[in-house]
């Protein structure tokens, strides 16, 4: 359906999660317009109470969730993806960001540019209209990239804040953009960086996300959370189903990023 100078096409999908303590939320797919000839598809869960803020977040590898209809293509373990309801229960609206349509093959080489930023800009406009409360930008793995261009680049019309998790902090012969290619000292909301003890990625070590909080010279409020503990099922450290994604932890982690956003969007 058109409607002014945006685009809804809304399917609601009802998922029922199968962890002992989440609800069941329905999910809208959204596909609006953001430059010319362009549509960002991304899915929206609605909190069942008033929203405290909203959340976007940003899956890794990729970024291609390949959203339609029938629900989602790629990504579902991904650690924000599969944990999209958690947040809705810690009353965010959330927004799950598929890559562009001018970009098919998924996000790589694209993260760190300017019409990007742009698109996640669209994005926070529509969950601005749709509920007046501060928007966050979550990243995880390579979506940290994605989530620190948004918010260093986005004077006006950025996020509130924003949560980088697993940061992609090294480049190898796959990944050749980091958050290190991106102006950190131009991100001027609050951060916080999430990271687990013995993630063992390649890219993401975990000692260069305790340096990378030199980087945020002009962030308000930053502050490193560092995990230990959760399961390890598979031999890739780089896989959601390892510590690079908190794997056994997700309430743990989801309870204290959702805990630092409350704090920091409090009224005071």
């Amino acid at each position: 359906m058109k409607s002014g100078r945006f685009i809804w096409i809304t399917v609601i999908l009802l998922f029922i999660s199968n962890a002992p303590c989440a609800n069941a939320f329905e999910e809208e797919l959204i596909i609006i317009p953001t430059r010319p000839k362009v549509t960002q598809p991304f899915l929206l869960i609605r909190p069942t109470d008033m929203p405290v803020a909203s959340v976007i977040l940003f899956a890794g590898d990729h970024g291609r969730l390949a959203l339609s209809p029938q629900g989602i293509g790629w990504g579902s373990s991904n650690f924000l993806v599969r944990n999209r309801h958690r947040f809705a229960q810690e009353g965010f609206w959330v927004a799950v960001v598929d890559a562009p349509s001018d970009h098919p093959q998924g996000l790589w080489n694209f993260r760190t540019s300017a019409a990007h930023a742009g698109d996640i800009r669209q994005v926070i406009a529509e969950l601005k209209k749709i509920a007046g409360v501060p928007v966050w930008l979550i990243g995880t793995s390579m979506g940290t990239v994605s989530a620190a261009n948004g918010a260093a680049r986005l004077k006006q019309g950025g996020p509130d804040g924003v949560v980088l998790t697993s940061t992609v902090t090294k480049e190898s012969r796959q990944v050749t953009e980091t958050v290190n290619s991106i102006r950190l000292k131009d991100i001027r909301v609050p951060t916080l960086v999430v990271h687990h003890k013995r993630d063992d990625c390649v890219v993401t070590p975990y000692e260069l996300a305790v340096a990378l909080m030199r980087s945020l010279t002009h962030a308000p409020k930053k502050e490193l959370l560092t995990f230990g503990g959760g399961d390890l099922s598979v031999l890739d450290p780089c896989e959601e189903t390892s510590y690079h994604g908190f794997l056994g932890l997700d309430a743990e982690v989801v309870t204290a990023i959702a805990s630092w956003i409350k704090a920091v969007a409090a009224p005071k």
